[in-house]
C-alpha cells in the first residue's frame, strides 16, 4: 500500500458487524473533517455528527480516553496530548474492498518496545490501588503503562501484521495524515441494531497453552478464578447502570456471562450486556452515558479515573477510547481500542498500551506478567500456514489413520481451522484407489479456510541394518514456540537446525533446560539400562503418532532425559509413522 499523501486520509474497518469476509469496510473522500483539539468542541463536533447522518452521511473517526470530560465534568484526565480529542470524517458512503487489493507490501523498521513504567515504579503504583481500595474509594483500578518505539516505513504493513496476529474481531486502521491508528482490538465497545443495543465488555486474561490440552487448563483456570470473575462482574454492573440512564425502564439484561474466547495469544472472558433503546436517543446522548468504557476503568467510574489520572505517566490518547462508524441508519459500531498502536510520523515513533484491572486480590508480579502477555502481540508474527500429516499409504490404506485424524483435528482445533472429518476420510479413500498397488508417502494438507489439498510420492524404504549419523544441535530450541507441538508447513524452525549439519541423517534438538526433545524429523527413543525411553511433551515436541502408539502399547515410557544422559544409551532409533524405528548413530564431534 502506498504511504498517502499528509492530508490524505483513509478508514479501514474489519469490524465483523459489517457483514464482511477478507473485505474492508472502506472510508475515503470526506465530504467534510470535525477536530476536536479542546473539550468545549468534543460535543458540538459529535452534534454535527448528528446533523451530517440527518442528511444521510455515514461518519467514521474516534474519541480519545481524555475526551471524557466533555461527557462527564466530574471525570478526570490530568495529561494533555498532541492528539486531537475526537476525530470524525463525514462519508457519502463506504465501500467494501477486498483486503488483497490494498495488501501492504512495503517494509517498515522498529526498536525495542520500552515500557514507560519500571517493574519497581508499577509495584509501587499498585501498592498505592489497594490502599484506595481500602479506602473506599475504588473496588477496581484498569491500571495501564505505555510501551514506545522508533518507527520508520510502512505502517499499514505493520497494522497487517498486528491484525493478523490477533485475529481480532474489531480492527480498524486510521489513517489521519500526521497520525496513523493501528487498532488490532478484540473488545467490542457496543452496536447498535434498531432500537437493539449491545455492549460486550472483555475483562479477565489468561495466556494461551502451547497444545490444546495446556489451552484447556488454562480456560479452565480462567472460569473458576475468583478475581477474573469478580473483575467481571464488577464491569457488567457498572455498565448495566450506564445504560440504564439512557434505555428504556426495565429493558437492560445481562445475556451471557463469563463467555471465554479464544485468541492467538490470549484467552479472554466477554459478558454480553443488551438493552432496548428510545427511538430519539442521539450519539451524544449514549457518549455521555457510556463513555468511557467501564472495562478500561474500573468501578466505580468517576473516582477511579481519578486515580488513574494520578497513577499512570502519559495520555492515552486513542488507546481507550473509541473507534468506529455511524450509518445514517442509526447503525453505531465502536470498539474499546485495546491492542492498539498509534503512530506519528512527524516524530517517527510508536506507542502501545496494556494493562489490567487490579482489586485487592491482586499480585503486583502477575498484573506484571499480564501487561507483558498483552503486548505480545507486537511481537507475534503469523505466516498463512497449512496443517500437515505425512501419512504412509499402503495398498490404498493408511497407517495409523485414526490418530493421524486425531492429531490433525486437535491442531485445527487449537488453531481455529475448520475440520471436516468425514470429508477428509472420504477424500483420502478415494485417493487411495489410485494407487492399489504401490506404497506413498502421502502429504494431506489443511488450510486456514479447510481446504484438503493431498499430494504425494513413491515410498522408497531404508537400506536395513544401517545406522545414520545424527548430530546434537548446536543451540537450544525455544520450548514456548507452539509450532513445535503442531505439526505444520511452518519448517523454518526446524530448517535452521538441518540446514547447518547437510552432512548428518538428521539433528537432534534439546530445550534451554538441556533437555532432549526430538529430531527434526522424528521423534527420538533411546534405550538406558535395558528401558526405552522418549521425552514428554512438555519438554518441547510434537507428539508423533507412531510415539503415541507405543507409549499406549508400554513399548516405550516417558522420562526427561538430559543431554549428558545420552552418554548412558546403549541404542538411539528416530521413530516415525512412516518410516518406523530408524537406528541412528550420535556423532559426538
Amino acid at each position: 500500500m502506498n504511504q498517502p499523501k499528509v492530508n490524505e486520509t483513509e478508514l479501514l474497518f474489519e469490524f465483523n458487524q459489517a457483514g464482511q469476509k477478507d473485505q474492508y469496510f472502506r472510508f475515503v473522500d470526506p465530504v467534510k473533517v470535525l477536530v476536536a483539539d479542546r473539550i468545549d468542541q468534543v460535543i458540538p463536533c459529535l452534534e454535527q455528527v448528528e446533523n451530517g447522518l440527518k442528511k444521510g452521511l455515514y461518519a467514521a473517526g474516534y474519541v480519545s480516553y481524555e475526551a471524557s470530560p466533555a461527557f462527564d465534568s466530574a471525570c478526570r484526565t490530568c495529561h494533555k496530548s498532541d492528539m486531537p480529542l475526537l476525530w470524525f470524517g463525514l462519508y457519502e458512503a463506504p465501500t467494501l474492498i477486498d483486503k488483497a487489493e490494498i495488501s501492504a507490501s512495503g517494509s517498515y523498521q522498529i526498536s525495542d518496545w520500552e515500557p514507560d513504567t519500571g517493574r519497581e515504579e508499577y509495584e509501587a503504583c499498585i501498592k498505592q490501588i489497594k490502599r484506595e481500595i481500602y479506602a473506599g474509594n475504588t473496588y477496581q483500578v484498569n491500571y495501564t503503562i505505555r510501551f514506545h518505539a522508533d518507527f520508520q516505513g510502512d505502517d499499514f504493513a505493520f497494522y497487517q501484521k498486528l491484525s493478523r496476529a490477533q485475529s481480532s474481531q474489531y480492527s480498524a486502521y486510521l489513517n489521519l495524515g500526521r497520525y496513523r491508528i493501528l487498532s488490532a482490538s478484540p473488545e467490542l465497545f457496543f452496536r447498535t441494531e434498531g432500537d437493539k443495543f449491545i455492549a460486550k465488555p472483555m475483562k479477565g486474561t489468561a495466556k494461551r497453552g502451547r497444545n490444546l490440552a495446556e489451552d484447556q487448563k488454562q480456560k479452565e483456570h480462567l472460569l473458576i478464578s475468583e478475581k477474573e470473575r469478580a473483575e467481571n462482574v464488577m464491569i457488567v454492573d457498572l455498565i448495566r447502570n450506564d445504560l440504564g440512564k439512557i434505555a428504556e425502564f426495565g429493558q437492560v439484561r445481562a445475556t451471557d456471562i463469563f463467555e471465554v474466547q479464544k485468541f492467538p495469544t490470549v484467552f479472554q472472558m466477554i459478558s454480553t450486556i443488551e438493552a432496548k433503546m428510545p427511538a430519539d436517543t442521539s450519539v451524544v446522548d449514549v457518549f455521555r452515558a457510556l463513555f468511557p468504557c467501564g472495562s478500561i476503568t474500573g468501578a466505580p467510574k468517576i473516582s477511579t479515573m481519578g486515580i488513574i489520572a494520578d497513577l499512570e505517566q502519559s495520555p492515552r490518547d486513542v488507546y481507550c477510547g473509541a473507534i468506529g462508524y455511524i450509518t445514517p441508519q442509526d447503525g453505531m459500531c465502536f470498539n474499546v481500542p485495546i491492542r492498539t498502536v498509534i503512530v506519528d510520523r512527524e516524530s517517527n515513533t510508536a506507542q502501545y498500551g496494556a494493562g489490567g484491572g487490579i482489586t485487592w486480590d491482586s499480585k503486583a508480579d502477575a498484573e506484571y506478567q499480564e501487561v507483558l502477555t498483552k503486548a505480545l502481540v507486537l511481537n507475534e508474527s503469523v505466516h498463512p500456514f497449512q496443517l500437515l500429516e505425512t501419512v504412509l499409504l499402503t495398498k490404498g490404506e493408511v497407517a495409523y489413520l485414526k490418530r493421524h485424524l486425531n492429531r490433525l483435528r486437535h491442531s485445527a482445533e487449537y488453531f481455529s481451522y475448520p475440520y471436516a472429518e468425514k470429508d477428509i476420510r472420504n477424500r483420502l479413500e478415494e485417493y487411495g484407489k489410485s494407487y492399489p498397488n504401490e506404497a506413498r508417502r502421502v502429504r494431506l494438507l489443511l488450510s486456514e479456510k479447510g481446504e484438503v489439498t493431498i499430494e504425494s510420492v513413491p515410498y522408497q524404504p531404508f537400506e536395513k541394518d544401517v545406522k545414520f549419523p545424527v548430530i546434537l544441535a548446536s543451540s537450544p530450541i525455544d520450548n514456548g514456540n507452539r509450532f513445535y507441538y503442531h505439526k505444520t508447513t511452518t519448517r523454518e524452525i526446524y530448517e535452521s537446525f538441518k540446514n547447518t549439519e547437510p552432512n548428518h541423517f538428521d539433528v537432534l534438538l534439546w530445550n534451554e533446560k538441556g533437555e532432549i526433545t526430538e529430531f527434526t524429523i522424528g521423534n527420538i527413543v533411546v534405550e538406558i539400562d535395558g528401558q526405552k525411553y522418549t521425552p514428554p511433551v512438555s519438554c518441547g515436541l510434537l507428539p508423533g503418532v507412531l510415539r503415541e502408539d507405543l507409549l499406549t502399547k508400554g513399548e516405550i515410557k516417558e522420562r526427561v532425559i538430559p543431554v549428558a544422559d545420552l552418554s548412558r544409551a546403549t541404542s538411539l532409533w528416530l521413530i516415525n509413522s512412516v518410516r518406523g524405528w530408524v537406528s541412528v548413530v550420535l556423532d559426538r564431534n
